[in-house]
């Protein structure tokens, strides 16, 4: 059987994001099983001026040849791609947006294309989607799903594709965790403090705003409970600042805005008791999988496909629906639980494990669309 050999079309470090963490972890487990991945990355995804209030810090400029908003550069990369056909392109989606780019480079390269479906479109809707859905369709030989929900809006939007539905793995920690008491004293907190941790981009749809009002139903039953809010904002900092004044909890909020480095991750994921998802929408998150592969219990509501990431009691808990007061009640529920912590080494493996399944039965799958010689 011969190698397997693949163009990855995605966004990877330097640009950030949950995306191209996945698809870094990807990467590595595709090449663990034998396949040989050119990565085919971005330099830009948006201009700069959509995207606004992410931090002090500049965007990163990306290595690859592709501009997500510049389709001139998509003709000059399928182009090259047809000098030296892989036999399969597998690309990374996560909306609408990206449904032209793998139409053109599909049919100018001439190389069977497959989505690795993050979402099937994007968590802002606009009015173009279900005509991108009908394009997507017309152009894959076949998709990888990561959750139940974005399966079953896959099935419905392309029912003659082929379809592999795999468990998004646990995401492991990327620098050794610091000592919990070490980790709390570098952000500021008290050893005695119940810590809970809102990570990653900051979204209206991810209810940031929830979780604060969650917060001041709480104050009263844990007086030593503190939140760590802890990413890029796409939304005004200044306006989640104020808001946190107005309920009166202001005192109860340590702001981080901008890019988190992987040091910085372990330490908060050190200090934090649970890592609270209060979405309002959701397919899944890797900020989940994130959580967990650092022993991290969650607090999620039921959007979308969150809850499939509580499996064992020591996972966390799930909101009975998504408002303020169910999240304030799945994080009581939490904390007068039992203490339970999940073994380091069986995470590990879990880890380990997860990942390397995803490797082995996609590359089956990309295998036998190539045309199963491959």
């Amino acid at each position: 059987m011969r190698v397997l050999r693949i163009a990855f079309v995605t966004p990877f470090p330097p640009l950030r994001g949950g995306i191209t963490r996945f698809s870094t972890h990807l990467l590595e487990a595709l090449r663990e099983d034998g396949c040989s991945v050119e990565v085919v990355g971005f330099r830009a995804l948006w201009p700069r001026f959509l995207q606004p209030g992410r931090g002090t810090e500049e965007s990163p400029v990306g290595r690859g040849p592709l501009v997500l908003y510049n389709p001139r550069t998509w003709f000059a990369t399928a182009r090259e791609l047809k000098k030296n056909p892989p036999d399969i392109l597998l690309a990374a989606y996560w909306g609408g947006f990206l449904a032209p780019l793998l139409f053109v480079l599909r049919r100018v390269s001439g190389i069977r294309a497959v989505a690795l479906l993050h979402n099937m479109s994007s968590h802002e809707s606009f009015f173009f989607e279900p005509a991108m859905r009908r394009l997507l369709a017309r152009t894959l030989e076949g998709a990888i799903i990561l959750s139940e929900t974005v399966s079953l809006d896959a099935a419905a939007a392309m029912p003659s594709v082929p379809l592999l539905r795999l468990t998004h793995p646990l995401y492991p920690p990327e620098v050794p965790l610091p000592m919990q008491e070490t980790a709390r004293h570098e952000l500021g907190l008290r050893g005695e403090d119940r810590v809970l941790l809102f990570f990653g981009f900051v979204r209206r749809y991810k209810g940031l705003d929830l979780l604060f009002r969650a917060l001041g139903e709480l104050r009263s039953s844990f007086p030593s409970l503190r939140l760590v809010v802890a990413g890029e904002f796409y939304e005004k900092l200044d306006g989640y600042r104020s808001l946190a004044e107005a309920l009166g909890i202001g005192d109860l909020v340590t702001f981080l805005p901008g890019f988190v480095s992987p040091e910085r991750t372990a330490t908060l994921f050190a200090a934090a008791d649970c890592c609270v998802l209060p979405y309002r929408s959701a397919t899944q998150s890797g900020v989940a999988q994130l959580a967990l592969g650092y022993g991290v219990p969650l607090v999620v509501t039921p959007a979308g496909s969150l809850p499939d990431a509580i499996t064992t009691r020591h996972s966390g808990v799930v909101a009975a629906d998504c408002s303020a007061h169910a999240i304030a009640e799945a994080i009581t529920e939490l904390f007068l639980r039992e203490q339970e912590s999940a073994d380091s080494v069986s995470v590990q493996k879990v880890v380990d494990d997860g990942w390397r399944e995803f490797g082995s039965r996609s590359g089956a799958f990309l295998r036998q669309l190539a045309g199963g010689d491959a």
